[in-house]
């Protein structure tokens, strides 16, 4: 075995260069802070896995410059604005429609809709913008050790050819799925309602256009007497997956109903097929399968000194909404703007001890969400033993989360009005004479005041140097930004005199109703408490 004595350095090491590894790359590229991604893997695998991104995530694709490619690619794969439906086979009769459409009812909260994607398609996307703008991503490397100290973080790694090499960061990104090496290095648990099937997908290609053609369904949940699951067919139907859950009764015998994985034959796995679909001789070819277990479980602690766990290494869920890789970007999404503040001199390092208390209680909270639709739509048997949370609007878990707040953790977005902890309301303001949403005002802080708010604004430049030059876009709705129908002091809950604060993720830090004795202070004080500076 080769052994390389000298290190590479980067601000940010990233184990995982899975999806969401690249997103957190790609956020940190995007405010100028390199990384060291690294992933086990040689090759994205080619299996068509595929992910429903939400609005709130393809509002940060915006933001990076993709959403056009990423939709694009969507369109050519998917059929646009499926629905969910619940069959009993996917030829033969529809139990439920539980989503008539996807994007029902979001033109009202966001300026982007969602849509699906398969994961090899989207990160290849993902890779080569976080590469152009400065990352560095090893595939086909492990993380074999990792130490950390005052200053920061050494990764050892092991390359495919067996060479042994040391990297250092300041900080490390533990991205790296749910058999996390460096959560276990660590020695974090998980904690959680635990596992309840020992699942399956069974990729396959067989034409299902007689029963899918003229139908905009995006997912089919199937259950019958021979299985519990879900189709994901391409906008061809003619190549897909099928996750089965369960097998055979499992009122009868729960155990074996459970472990759908137990036989992987390609007999067994055709039978299954063909029993989802309802067509008991329809040619088809196997194409792969993948086992997996139906969780609950949130690990307990997302930090570790300067290691901060994301994604699968922090929470796992079942697929039913994917909220999974949903959550797990927008893990990224919120560490991105944190370190390039505490790695640029303008926050305290105790900035990032908010990562934990802000997201690992939104994915408690999201956890709870997807089992409870687990069991509604796969495994009703389960409420009884282990009672579910009641089930809340998917708008909430997508964009209702707050963070910060003693009594709630979710809220109908349109329902928030710009309060401290939301996500900004959207609405459409003019620039220069072109439209723009509030959502994509956000690359940096962002203070927005009514249009009698001019004190605010001249505060914003004396407040912002206040901590090393910090970045702080300022304006006033109706004046420097245009307010066509007059919405902007109603949605975010401020009259014309007042101004929010929002940080660079999107968020609400803090806002003023209406004047102030002291603007400067005031805003100061704000950035302070949002920047991790507060009285110790």
């Amino acid at each position: 075995m080769a052994t390389v004595a000298a290190s590479d350095d980067a601000p940010v090491l990233i184990a995982g260069g899975g999806l969401v590894g690249l997103c957190a790359a790609a956020f940190l590229a995007q405010r100028g802070i390199r990384s060291i991604c690294i992933e086990r893997l040689p090759a994205s695998s080619p299996l068509p896995r595929a992910a429903f991104f939400h609005m709130r995530t393809v509002e940060m694709f915006r933001s990076l410059g993709i959403e056009d490619e990423v939709r694009e690619r969507s369109s050519v794969d998917f059929v646009p604005e499926g629905a969910i439906v619940a069959m009993d086979t996917l030829s033969g009769r529809m139990l439920g429609d539980i989503m008539p459409t996807l994007n029902q009812g979001v033109e009202a909260l966001s300026p982007c809709r969602r849509l699906y994607l398969n994961q090899p398609s989207l990160e290849p996307i993902l890779r080569a913008l976080a590469c152009e703008a400065g990352a560095t991503v090893l595939q086909g490397t492990e993380v074999a050790a990792v130490d950390q100290d005052a200053h920061g973080v050494s990764v050892t790694i092991k390359d495919g050819d067996g060479t042994v090499r040391e990297l250092r960061g300041k900080y490390l990104i533990a991205a790296d799925g749910s058999h996390s090496k460096v959560r276990e290095l660590l020695g974090i648990p998980y904690e959680g309602r635990g596992a309840f099937s020992n699942s399956l997908t069974i990729y396959f290609k067989a034409d299902l256009s007689p029963w899918l053609a003229g139908k905009a369904w995006s997912i089919v949940y199937v259950n019958n007497p021979i299985l519990g699951g879900f189709f994901r067919m391409n906008r061809a139907a003619q190549e897909g997956f099928l996750g089965v859950n369960t097998v055979g009764d499992p009122k009868v015998d729960p155990v074996a109903a459970c472990n759908a994985s137990a036989d992987v034959s390609e007999r067994r796995l055709i039978e299954l097929v063909r029993a989802g679909i309802g067509v008991p001789d329809l040619p088809m070819k196997i194409n792969g399968t993948t086992r997996w277990r139906a969780t609950a479980l949130v690990a307990k602690t997302f930090q570790d000194g300067r290691i901060l766990l994301a994604g699968d290494a922090a929470h796992l869920m079942p697929p039913n909404g994917g909220f999974g890789g949903n959550t797990g970007i927008h893990d990224a999404h919120n560490l991105a703007w944190k370190i390039e503040m505490v790695l640029k001199g303008h926050a305290a390092a105790r900035l990032l001890e908010s990562y934990g208390s802000e997201r690992k209680p939104v994915a408690q909270f999201t956890v709870e969400q997807a089992f409870a639709r687990y069991v509604a739509r796969t495994a009703p048997w389960l409420k009884a033993e282990h009672p579910p949370q009641p089930l809340v609007p998917d708008f909430d878990i997508e964009l209702g989360y707050l963070y910060g707040s003693d009594s709630r953790i979710h809220a109908d977005p349109a329902a928030t009005h710009g309060m401290p902890g939301s996500r900004a309301p959207h609405i459409w303001l003019t620039r220069a004479g072109a439209r723009v949403s509030t959502i994509h005002l956000t690359s940096n802080y962002l203070l927005l005041a009514g249009k009698d708010g001019q004190d605010w604004i001249g505060a914003a430049a004396d407040a912002a140097a206040s901590f090393n030059g910090l970045p702080l876009d300022a304006w006033r709705v109706g004046s420097d930004l245009g307010d066509p129908e007059a919405g902007f002091p109603a949605a975010f809950g401020i009259s014309s005199t007042g101004a929010v604060l929002v940080r660079p993720d999107g968020f609400v830090a803090w806002r003023s109703l209406g004047r102030s004795a002291d603007c400067r202070g005031d805003l100061r004080n704000a950035l302070a408490d949002s920047l991790g500076i507060g009285p110790n």
